[in-house]
């Protein structure tokens, strides 16, 4: 936690407190975890209702906080979109003609982006999922 300190009439004032949401795990210390996720040869990719309910049951299994939802369509199809979380992200972005689908889960925090794969896998039935992980902002 940091202390948020100010100063009224020239007296420091430490009493609030906020969370930074830096995340202290096996010895480090650093912003999130960064999930890219791979789907291959799924179902649904150019699905609009099915991949925001989805990223939505996602991110209440995780733990995170929905700020914003948009999803873009291209024409003749595929889809991008984003969801904006107070922890800080999940995108997305499909090319159903080649049954693929492309995501970024970025979780700071007590979010855990590792709840969504259960219900990526439920929901878009890949024939193969990859999953590379970085830690971001590392500081120790």
């Amino acid at each position: 936690m940091l202390k948020n300190i100010r100063k009224i009439d020239g007296v420091e004032d430490a009493t609030r407190e906020r969370l930074d949401y830096f995340v202290h795990k096996d010895g480090l210390t650093f912003a999130g975890t960064h999930l890219i996720v791979d789907l291959w040869d799924g179902e649904g990719f150019n699905d609009p209702g099915l991949i925001e309910a989805t990223l939505r049951h996602c991110i209440d299994v995780a733990g995170a906080t929905l700020l914003h939802f948009h999803i873009h369509a291209f024409e003749p199809n595929g889809l991008s979109g984003v969801a904006v979380l107070a922890e800080s992200h999940i995108s997305f972005h499909s090319w159903p003609e080649r049954g693929y689908m492309a995501l970024d889960i970025f979780m700071c925090g007590k979010a855990d982006p590792y709840k969504a794969i259960p219900v990526l896998k439920e929901a878009f039935k890949p024939a193969t999922l990859q999953i590379n992980e970085i830690k971001r902002g590392i500081v120790s």
